[in-house]
């Protein structure tokens, strides 16, 4: 065989594997449709993700570039690539089971890079690693990090405040200096400027460095970096309105400043990584960089048939798992009478004729909300009461983020704290996350936990698994969230947690039977 007739069967192969390449996009995106309408819808309506629109530009850039690289490649099928594939969509159906909408979009995105690995091969997708690895960015995920990252600024805005000479009354994500009081909120977390500074930054090592250690030394600091200087950026907003008597930096204007501030701790984290910036490649080593990004072993042209077949068992190793959540969603049982029968007292506990607060817990798209107060016939206690938000059916989630006692948004609450305590209840040991809020006239203890199908966890990771186990037993309804509080008197918290302590020891087994009694 001559080399023009080598040449054209190289064309001709090549053609063959973008045909291959388009038939599958049109089928991962039919099949994977829901999954990838989720992610676009979060761009739109979150500010943290809007980046997510230019993952996609940018990825093709960054495969554009390797072009050169790409036409020395003989492209092979990697059968490897086809357990893994199987594996990613069992993992994407399991997320769909439980809701875990960041596992399911992830894998989602996942699929990308393993369709191209399945097609073009392992030499292929080596030196498309970092394009297609790029993807990782359009999913969005850290909101998990939001709680932290507020607590750390609230402790270091007020460490810093305290070094200036500012006395600070600080509770949680609350403080008051002289001047007036300050919160830490979900917008200050700084989340937004880690997530755009992890973005900017690895698309910058990427592109001026080639040194692996260059680059991820660069990305680590594009991760600390940030978290820090929005720390800083609280302190000098919280100086402004102090030293302006509250007039500035308390509006807008807050906003303005703190984008003002991130661009100018990206240009110096810039600059600072132009001080090792690595000297342009010649011509010559050009040629050697796209050589060495090669596999070291000989490629050879791979028979069609064999093609075929692989493609053929990578095609249902895929396609398997949406097919088979499309049939289990067709199934899915909601019970049509679907209720709880609240407790109506146990031993000396008695119900209120009125509530004792008007706060409500934030349960997302519940198919039931129901609660009721107690009070305490042998002493004068404080009064305790339950609430318990049902999940039925798909509209809802119940272990969601956006399920809390107090919703970021409330002009009446707050929640200074809340943590995972370690109680006895019955003689058996339940975690439950403990939460401390106030308004201007009342304080609240509140203990809550999820229980799913007999299985009570205030874990979010625990409960997923639960999730999954009771849908697999087509019990999926049977979840509900499960609230206790009761009134903080003379910050006696201590004594607010006894209270519910006695209220759960003695109410808690009726409560458990009626939350057994759902259908």
């Amino acid at each position: 065989m001559n080399n023009a007739t080598k040449a054209v069967n190289s064309q001709s192969i090549d053609w063959i594997r973008l045909i291959e390449l388009s038939f599958f996009a049109i089928i991962l995106i039919t099949l994977l449709w829901s999954s990838y309408v989720d992610i676009v819808h979060i761009w739109l309506r979150s500010q943290t993700f809007t980046h997510g629109f230019l993952v996609v530009p940018i990825a093709g850039y960054l495969i554009w570039r390797k072009r050169l690289a790409i036409q020395q490649i003989t492209f092979t099928t990697a059968p490897i690539a086809i357990p893994i594939i199987a594996v990613t969509g069992l993992i994407w159906l399991l997320a769909r089971f439980t809701e875990v909408a960041v596992v399911e979009q992830f894998t989602a995105v996942a699929f990308i890079p393993l369709i191209v690995w399945l097609i073009l091969g392992t030499a292929a997708a080596r030196v498309l690693a970092f394009p297609l690895g790029f993807l990782i960015f359009a999913v969005p995920m850290g909101e998990a990090l939001v709680d932290p990252l507020m607590q750390f600024t609230a402790a270091f805005t007020v460490m810093l405040l305290r070094l200036t000479g500012l006395p600070v009354f600080w509770d949680g994500t609350f403080f008051s200096i002289p001047s007036g009081d300050w919160s830490v909120v979900a917008a200050c977390s700084g989340i937004r400027y880690l997530i755009a500074s992890l973005f900017l930054g690895t698309l910058y090592a990427y592109i001026n460095y080639r040194a692996l250690w260059r680059r991820i030394l660069f990305i680590i600091l594009s991760a600390i970096v940030p978290i820090f200087a929005n720390g800083l950026r609280a302190y000098i907003i919280v100086m402004i309105g102090h030293l302006s008597d509250m007039k500035l930096a308390v509006g807008v204007d807050h906003l303005i400043y703190g984008w003002v501030f991130f661009g100018v701790i990206m240009f110096l984290l810039f600059a600072l990584g132009n001080l090792w910036m690595e000297p342009p490649l010649t011509t010559t080593s050009n040629k050697m960089t796209i050589d060495s990004e090669l596999p070291s072993i000989a490629v050879t042209t791979e028979p069609l048939s064999r093609s075929a077949v692989l493609l053929a068992i990578g095609l249902i190793a895929f396609a398997f798992w949406p097919l088979l959540d499309t049939l289990l969603q067709r199934t899915q049982f909601t019970p049509a009478n679907f209720s709880l029968t609240l407790p109506v007292g146990q031993a000396h506990w008695q119900i209120r004729a009125s509530a004792f607060t008007d706060w409500t817990p934030h349960y997302l798209n519940a198919t039931l909300e129901m609660r009721r107060d107690f009070e305490d016939q042998m002493n004068t206690a404080a009064p305790v009461g339950c609430y318990f938000a049902l999940y039925g059916n798909t509209n809802g989630e119940l272990v969601n983020s956006e399920n809390v006692m107090v919703s970021q948004g409330d002009l009446v609450w707050r929640m200074p704290t809340h943590q995972e305590v370690d109680v006895s209840i019955a003689s058996d040991d339940l975690t439950v996350i403990e939460s401390r809020l106030r308004s201007d006239t009342q304080m609240l203890l509140t203990w809550n936990w999820y229980w799913i199908d007999g299985y009570a966890t205030a874990n979010e990771y625990l409960a997923k698994f639960y999730q999954l186990l009771a849908t697999i037993k087509g019990r999926g309804q049977r979840q509900v969230g499960v609230v206790l509080y009761t009134t903080i008197t003379d910050n006696k918290q201590d004594a607010a947690r006894q209270q519910l302590q006695r209220f759960a020891n003695e109410m808690l087994p009726v409560i458990n039977a009626r939350l057994h009694e759902i259908p």
